[in-house]
């Protein structure tokens, strides 16, 4: 490949100058200087990571009722649902802590083989909530009791733990990742001779805050025995990323 002879002045240029553009104007090569974007310093990740006990329950749990009529399946599903949320106060949970998270009305069919077509037989209604017990240790204490307030009809989908000021872990698991990132840098630093600078960005990466779940289901009252409920650890975790300059 053969380079025109105009060119090689320019071509020197952008070697010496690094990245930069050329033109021709009246026939002498010109360089531009255009500002290179460069990736400098030491690049690192530091990841913290904290436990916290839970001091919330979270438990989904509502009714379902089967009726002829929609009218019919909607009131035994209303009444049942009185109940249970009777109870919910009764065990000092507040109604700002109670919410409603489903309410269905579905027709219930079967096959008829004759007539190759389904009917309809009846409906049924369902309604779902999700609640939050402040106090973890009184859960098993109230499922038992919206279960036999609800008796036949109630439902109870699951429990999960969560905590409800996780401010206090986050910070904790940002300061434990802003020290493995620095303890990171200064490894990288002693490994290729460099001397660290002062931290030039930092960038927090997803926080994590799991909610610890538990299936638990029931369509009938519970025996006498307490349900006994363990909210074990919730593991909180941050990822951070930092550049440090070379000094």
């Amino acid at each position: 490949m053969r380079v025109a002879k105009w060119l090689i002045p320019c071509l020197v240029a952008i070697l010496l100058v690094g990245a930069a553009g050329c033109y021709i104007q009246g026939g002498s090569p010109q360089v531009i200087s255009v500002p290179a974007q460069q990736n400098t310093g030491i690049w690192v990740t530091g990841q913290g990571e904290t436990t916290a006990v839970p001091d919330v329950a979270i438990l989904s749990l509502g009714v379902e009722a089967k009726g002829d009529t929609v009218a019919e399946a909607q009131s035994q599903a209303a009444v049942a649902m009185d109940k249970v949320m009777q109870v919910l106060q009764d065990n000092g949970i507040d109604k700002k802590d109670i919410q409603t998270r489903q309410y269905s009305i579905y027709p219930i069919t079967r096959w008829v083989e004759d007539e190759k077509k389904e009917e309809i037989i009846g409906y049924r209604v369902t309604n779902i909530v999700v609640t939050k017990i402040r106090k973890v240790d009184k859960a098993g204490a109230v499922i038992d009791a919206v279960a036999q307030a609800g008796g036949d009809y109630i439902r109870i989908q699951g429990i999960s733990f969560t905590v409800d000021d996780p401010t206090p872990y986050y910070e904790e698991a940002r300061t434990k990742a802003v020290k493995d990132a620095e303890n990171k840098a200064k490894q990288f630093a002693n490994l290729t001779g460099v001397k660290l600078g002062k931290p030039t960005y930092i960038s927090e990466g997803a926080v994590y805050l799991p909610s610890v779940n538990k299936t638990y289901e029931s369509a009938a009252p519970l025996p006498a025995t307490e349900t006994p409920i363990s909210p074990g650890e919730l593991k909180i975790t941050t990822n951070v990323q930092i550049v440090y300059a070379i000094a």
